[in-house]
């Protein structure tokens, strides 16, 4: 386009708006959840759902002291009086026959509530017959719950002095029985219902007496010398329950219409007593033709949902659930509701019983005592199913129409959907959610209300807990036996739910045959991938750590169906399946070798080439987990971990760091496993490196050269090694193995009695790590240079081949670079697994002056014999002191300055060269990784410069420190997708979200910066006569990169980044980029300018580092790292243009390539 026509105001203005729509469009790069979040699962939620101490009530004493036609002395009743005692009317038939009717009918209506107890009746009892008996039940309940029922209609009132009242053997006397006496003969745990007047008197002794009771306990065990130690300890109260018909000022209400017995009526038969009771209200005017006697025809039985009479008692049974739960604290609710299920009935009907009574102003007790529910609303409800069943009464009855099932149920799950919909954040729980469960025993409402469920679980972990304490639990997993398809997506969405925050129920799917089902939906070509993968990472969380998982699933062919999905085009399906592969064989040999019959590890390799990150890593665990079994080795199984192990090792230069870390661990099993051969090796390198002196980092120049001086001592001399490809791994290797130099390997403090020689005799052995005779194998440090030019990692492919006796010394270089990389969290693992074995070689060779010979000799060594105690990372729990001059190499610690990321710049010391290094800003936060601790061309199996070497004592506390320490956490990272929302709206499609409204800030920012340098551009400027900015920055400045929309300047020196307000002339961030000394920043390039910034950095060694939450006060993080150009030189100055057009790649390739180029040789890399 013509310079006349970029001038013109409608082409500005034209352009302008196209741009602005592309600020939209434009790609992201490094803004995946890997690079925003850090790689660690979800805080564990503290469980209270599932009951520690769940119990069972399997006695009931029921002591029944009516004294038929007598009434007691102290009550006075009225005329006419309520008279009926458990539906029957004691004066109807013999007082003898009448009581003995009466203990039959209460028995028979506990037994609704619990069938299986076993029930005992006292008549009219004396003292001693209430002992026998509550001492008989305690006998045999043991730890269990006994229930003691007392109605003491026919005998005076409580005591203020905690006593009830029974009769002597002639009936001729009250004889009082104290609640103390009680206590001891019920013990504990215990729950008690008193049905008569005054009945709150008894609850309140009872407290007293237990109080009493700790006071003796706490007595007891402080002097044992007490009479009262000397006594069997009383039984402590506090698991004891208590129901009481009224206060302690008030009497049984004496309403004809009404029974005598009115609270055992609410406990035991509630839908009798509360259909009689709506009868009697005003309101059931409106219900024409219902009368008392027509309730009592009312059809059906009480378990029989789909009958008017179960119909009401299951809305009934929804309905108090759902008020207890809305109104009780949590842990309450789990104690009375769900810890016991003949409680969780009477206190169900207890809340009944306290609407009914309250109309007659009786107040129920109850202890614990429970918040008032009588006016809930959802009483409401209950009502208008009440008047809908009983207005169809007489037509059912008198023509036999058919009956209409109660709306209840839809209306509730609609109430609830309306909730889901059209609720906000931070909102109350839905109330509906205990009628919710309740709808799953229906199959009209069963698949409505999995939807609603689902919904509900999916707005986080929070939202799973509480369904859990509602009881969720059993529900779904009975419907696990149901063999419908269309609930088998649903099912398997509320489970991964689940599961991602409860793993602890893969005991409970296991025992109950639920991992068949998932094994069949994984298996299921025609379910969608989405619902597979929920599938396979339920299997996944069965297996994991669990033994029997592990085996149920090998015995359901888990392994075979997961080879099936490797290559699906579902990328987290292949990634879960991976996963699961390698949590069934982690430390279970038979599925390993189920898995070497099908091929598994080959069928894997193709995964680690995998376009996603994600995928890789997890191929790269199951790989690991894979070689990761501690049975015995035989030779086939050894020639297969070398395999795994050559294939792992190609990976060395994936490009991103979580593929990298899994990298590490998947090694370091494999060093576990063959821990005497891998300490040979690390003897090996000592020994070749033991003659030869290490360059020092002060003759590298500032430009980066690492050039021997005139005056140096011998060239040093390294073996070729095809697989180094970087100058920071070859002075990593040298500094390495120079360093274990410091520790002694025999009592007399020198290393002599340890030569090539000594560790080898065998000619295999000597032609293959080589000798100081056989230049073939020992190449000067200028041949090594000269090298690196032309080879890469990517020769590791042609080693397969080769000759197992060098599969270990091959590994150990890999680790070797992983420890050199430029994301600390790697470099920190490898230097585990390094420190690890080296000091276990020579903390062995103290005391083992020759090694076997054969470990490295034969082509296809045998398992090891020896594992021995691997030990703790050198200086990991002795963290020296580190000095900040440039001279150690080292940055200063996290945290020397306070003010290193705010607009106060600290003083830099006065020092005679460069400016000094800021303070380092760990990535992610917190401590930094133990790599970044120590100058990067430091001694690297040195323990620190305050460590001593006697760390024989702590050996047994690192026993297993590679195998538990080494993880990444991907595997619990990757779970928390299933455990987070996937049906919300993602905050950046969210047109009311802080993202989204900050978003379009700086997208309307950018279209002003736009319009302001199109009128500078316009107007045109011929001379520069203001100065804007000048500062002096901390370091020699080397790149220097303005933001593009901000006034924000970057400023790089050696190996350090500062930022400038270069409008405010403020200094607003210096951060330590990380890279060697030996090296410096070459280029820089700001990705996501127009959105989200971030910074890229290119050092001179062929590293690519990549910021975030930089210039903006907080701790700069590093995003993701990764070696750009493998063979790069510290001597090539090109590699600035890795960086070139880098912005102008972003925009055009989709963001999916980044070049780089060392004059030799130009690698593309994708960004996703």
């Amino acid at each position: 386009m013509d310079a006349e026509l970029l001038h013109s105001p409608v082409v500005g203005l034209a352009e302008e708006e196209e741009v602005d729509m592309t600020d939209w469009n434009l790609p992201l790069a490094f803004m995946k959840k890997r690079h925003t979040e850090k790689i660690e699962g979800s805080k564990a939620l503290a469980q209270s759902w599932r009951m520690k101490d769940r119990m069972k009530t399997v006695s009931v004493a029921l002591v029944l002291c009516l004294n038929v036609g007598v009434d007691p002395p102290d009550v006075v009743k009225t005329s006419p009086c309520a008279r009926l005692e458990c539906w029957i009317d004691p004066l109807s038939m013999s007082p003898q026959k009448a009581l003995e009717t009466i203990g039959a009918n209460l028995q028979k209506q506990y037994e609704n509530w619990q069938p299986r107890a076993r029930y005992k009746q006292s008549l009219d009892p004396t003292v001693d017959e209430v002992k026998k008996l509550c001492t008989s039940l305690r006998r045999n309940a043991k730890e269990e719950r006994v229930l003691f029922h007392y109605n003491g209609h026919g005998v005076p009132r409580p005591t203020v002095n905690g006593e009830i009242w029974v009769f002597n053997k002639n009936y001729t006397q009250y004889i009082p029985l104290s609640i103390y006496d009680l206590q001891t003969w019920m013990g504990s745990p215990s729950i008690f219902v008193y049905d008569c007047s005054n009945a709150g008197i008894i609850v309140k002794s009872f407290k007293q007496f237990a109080l009493q009771r700790e006071q003796e306990l706490e007595v007891a065990a402080i002097n044992p010398n007490h009479p009262l130690a000397q006594m069997p300890l009383p039984p402590s109260m506090k698991n004891c329950i208590q129901l009481a018909a009224c206060e302690a000022n008030e009497l049984l209400p004496m309403n004809p219409d009404l029974p005598a017995d009115l609270f055992t009526s609410c406990l035991t038969t509630p839908i009798k007593i509360a259909l009689r009771w709506f009868c009697m209200q005003k309101s059931a005017k409106l219900v024409p033709g219902v009368t008392l006697d027509l309730i009592e025809k009312i059809p059906g039985r009480l378990n029989d949902r789909r009958t008017p009479l179960g119909e009401l008692n299951w809305i009934f049974t929804a309905i108090t659930d759902t008020i207890a739960w809305n109104v009780l604290p949590r842990d309450l609710f789990q104690k009375l509701f769900r810890q016991d299920l003949l409680v969780a009935s009477l206190f169900r009907n207890f809340l009944l019983a306290e609407r009914i009574m309250r109309s007659y102003n009786c107040t129920p007790v109850s202890s614990p005592r429970l918040p008032p529910t009588y006016m809930h609303a959802m009483w409401q409800a209950w009502d208008l199913a009440v008047d809908i069943c009983l207005s169809q009464l007489p037509t059912i009855i008198e023509e036999g129409t058919a009956f209409r099932h109660s709306p209840f149920f839809a209306e509730q799950l609609t109430a609830f959907q309306v909730w889901l919909t059209m609720g906000v954040e931070n909102r109350n729980p839905p109330e509906q959610l205990p009628i919710v469960l309740q709808v799953l025993l229906s199959q009209v409402h069963r698949l409505r209300a999995l939807d609603l469920l689902g919904r509900f679980l999916d707005l986080g972990p929070w939202a799973v807990s509480l369904a859990l304490s509602v009881g969720i639990f059993p529900y779904v997993l009975k419907l696990l036996q149901s063999s419908a398809r269309e609930l088998r997506p649903l099912l398997v969405f509320i489970w991964a739910k689940i599961l991602a925050v409860d793993s602890s129920c893969q005991a409970d799917l296991v025992k109950d045959n639920g991992h068949k089902y998932f094994l069949s939906v994984l298996a299921d070509p025609y379910m969608p991938a989405e619902h597979r993968t929920m599938a396979v990472f339920i299997l996944a969380v069965i297996v994991n750590n669990y033994n029997t998982g592990q085996e149920a699933c090998l015995q359901g062919n888990l392994i075979a169906i997961c080879l099936e999905q490797l290559n699906d085009p579902h990328p987290l399906l292949r990634q879960w399946v991976a996963i699961c592969l390698g949590r069934i064989w982690q430390n279970f040999d038979s599925a390993r070798w189920c898995g070497v019959r099908d091929s598994a590890h080959e069928k894997l390799y193709s995964l680690l080439s995998d376009p996603i990150p994600e995928v890789r890593c997890a191929a790269v665990f199951a790989l690991g987990t894979f070689v990761g079994n501690s049975a015995e080795r035989t030779d086939h199984s050894t020639t297969i971990d070398h395999n795994v192990a050559m294939m792992l090792a190609q990976l060395i230069n994936d490009g991103s760091p979580i593929v990298r870390k899994e990298l590490v661990v998947a090694l370091s099993h494999l060093v576990v496993q063959y821990e005497s051969n891998f300490c040979t090796v690390a003897l090996q390198f000592i020994e070749e490196e033991k003659n030869y002196a290490v360059p020092s980092p002060a003759n590298s120049t500032e430009t980066g050269n690492v050039t021997p001086g005139r005056d140096s001592p011998a060239i040093p001399r390294l073996r070729s090694v095809n697989s180094y490809t970087n100058l920071r791994a070859a002075t990593t290797a040298r500094t390495l193995n120079k360093s274990l130099q410091n520790l002694n390997l025999n009592e007399e403090g020198g290393p002599a009695a340890f030569s090539p020689g000594n560790l080898s005799t065998s000619s295999s052995a000597s032609s293959t790590l080589g000798s100081p005779d056989n230049d073939e194998y020992l190449l000067s440090f200028e041949t090594i240079d000269k090298m690196r030019r032309v080879s890469s990692y990517s020769s590791l492919n042609s080693l397969i081949g080769v000759s197992f006796n060098s599969v270990y010394t091959q590994i150990w270089r890999v680790l070797l670079h992983l420890a050199a990389d430029p994301f600390p969290d790697v470099s920190d693992l490898a230097m585990k697994v390094l420190n690890s074995i080296a000091y276990k070689a020579t903390l062995n060779a103290r005391t083992q002056r020759i090694l076997d010979s054969g470990s490295l000799t034969q082509s296809a060594p045998a398992s090891p014999t020896s594992k021995g105690t691997l030990i703790h990372q050198a200086g990991a729990s002795h963290r020296s002191k580190r000095s900040s001059s440039p001279s150690s190499g080292s940055p200063p610690m996290p945290g020397a300055s306070s003010s290193s990321l705010t607009n106060e710049v600290p003083k830099p010391p006065v020092r005679e060269g460069p400016p000094s290094r800021p303070p380092y800003t760990p990535t992610l936060g917190g401590q930094a990784p133990h790599s970044q601790q120590f100058p990067r061309t430091r001694k690297m199996f040195d323990k620190g410069p305050d460590q001593t070497a006697e760390d024989g004592d702590e050996t047994a506390a690192h026993r297993n420190f590679i195998s538990v320490s080494l993880q990444t956490g991907l595997c619990d990272w990757s779970a928390k997708y299933f455990a987070q929302p996937v049906m919300k709206i993602p905050e950046e499609h969210d047109l009311e979200s802080q993202v989204r409204k900050e978003r379009e800030w700086r997208f309307l920012r950018n279209a002003r910066v736009r319009r302001q340098s199109q009128r500078i551009t316009q107007r045109g400027v011929t001379r520069l006569d203001d100065q804007i900015f000048i500062n002096r920055n901390p370091g020699v400045p080397s790149v220097v990169k303005f933001h593009p929309f901000n006034p924000c300047i970057a400023v790089a020196d050696k190996d350090s980044i500062c930022f400038w307000d270069w409008e405010k002339g403020e200094r607003l961030d210096y951060f330590y980029n990380g890279n060697p000394r030996y090296t410096r920043i070459t280029a820089m390039e700001y990705l996501n300018g127009h959105d989200c910034s971030l910074l890229l950095t290119a050092t001179d060694d062929g590293a690519l580092r990549i910021w975030k939450n930089f210039a903006d006060q907080r701790n700069p993080e590093m995003v993701t790292a990764w070696q750009g150009l493998s063979d790069m030189l510290p001597t090539t100055r090109v590699f600035g243009k890795s960086c070139r057009n880098f912005q102008s790649s972003c925009m055009t390739r989709d963001c999916r390539d980044a070049h780089g180029c060392s004059g030799t040789k130009a690698e593309c890399w994708s960004l996703h």
